[in-house]
């Protein structure tokens, strides 16, 4: 999906400077910024993060836990 944004003169030359420096599109900065401001207000970027925090978000089991499920299988 396309979106237009604008950026002053002197942001957008430091951003083609910064894309020239690291070899990268200003489409690649803007996708690392993207990811960077998602992360850091805990949204998932992609199903592979979403199952991470998915699976993070449970309470571990605990020892007393570990020990009921040992010995159901046992019998």
């Amino acid at each position: 999906m396309r979106k237009l944004i604008a950026f002053d003169d002197d942001t957008f030359d430091k951003l083609k400077q910064l894309g020239r420096d690291r070899m990268a599109t200003i489409q690649e900065l803007a996708d690392e910024a993207f990811a960077d401001l998602l992360k850091k207000h805990g949204i998932p970027i992609d199903l592979k993060d979403a199952l991470r925090k998915s699976a993070a978000s449970g309470e571990p089991p605990t020892q007393k836990d570990a020990r009921k499920k040992k010995s159901r299988k046992s019998r």
